[in-house]
């Protein structure tokens, strides 16, 4: 008898459409990246990155129901690079010093490289519901800063009173803060000061945190001393030793003092 040939089992249609579904989401949210970098969240409107993207505005929603959810998830996947890049220096063998120095300096310089990203992941006004995406952003740097804090305490170079947690979030507000103006699109000249941007943040940052010792030896080689003699006060030039009075005091004032 001849043996009939069985069917081979289908795979259901969502398994087998997966690896396409998976590669429009990863062209969605490249597309959504693109015209962060460029115009900011503002830009990022459905028709821009359907266009950007080469899919049509109702397969956005598909995956991002709203152009919030859209937002959100650009800030994920940037902020998740971020974290990634800092803690690779924070486990890196060093001392700790050095190691929040490059921290801060490497957050620095890739965020002039990327102004127009950094500005709309660190400043832009954007959504409520996209904020607190940012918020845990800057909370999971902190994190990364509390690591270096622990290790510098525990080998004398930090200073030993001083609330870990509270204090890496001081240093993300800080050197975030610091970029905000050499960010803003409006900012000019400012690649070719990036070093010095990034020097100046770090240097700071740290003297906020290590005890003194620690800190000449960088204060020494990265601060440029001023010479001669300080400005004069504009208002001491003014004033004009006074004279003591050669009129003896009438008899009427002196004996009105008795």
């Amino acid at each position: 008898m001849r043996a009939t040939k069985l069917p081979s089992k289908a795979l259901p249609i969502s398994k087998r459409s997966q690896p396409r579904a998976i590669d429009k989401k990863t062209r969605i949210l490249q597309a959504a990246r693109s015209v962060v970098a460029e115009g900011g969240f503002r830009e990022l409107q459905m028709n821009a990155v359907a266009n950007a993207a080469g899919v049509a505005v109702g397969t956005i929603y598909r995956y991002y129901p709203s152009r919030a959810e859209l937002c959100a998830a650009v800030v994920s996947i940037i902020s998740q690079r971020e974290v990634e890049v800092l803690a690779e220096v924070a486990t890196a063998d060093g001392a700790p010093s050095d190691k929040l120095r490059d921290a801060v300096r490497t957050f620095a310089a890739r965020a002039i490289r990327g102004r127009r990203l950094a500005y709309a992941l660190i400043a832009e006004p954007i959504d409520p519901e996209v904020e607190s995406t940012r918020l845990d952003y800057r909370r999971a740097i902190g994190r990364v800063f509390e690591a270096i804090l622990h290790e510098g305490i525990a080998s004398g170079e930090f200073r030993a009173a001083q609330d870990v947690e509270v204090s890496a979030a001081c240093l993300v507000g800080a050197f975030m803060e610091g970029l905000v103006g050499p960010l803003a699109p409006d900012a000019r000249g400012i690649e070719t000061r990036a070093n010095e941007i990034a020097e100046s943040i770090s240097v700071l940052c740290l003297a906020a945190v290590s005890t003194p010792p620690a800190l000449q030896p960088l204060l020494k080689t990265t601060t440029k001393r001023v010479t001669g003699p300080p400005p004069r006060s504009h208002s001491a030039s003014k004033v004009k030793k006074a004279r003591p009075s050669s009129r003896k005091p009438s008899r009427r004032n002196h004996d009105e003092g008795r």
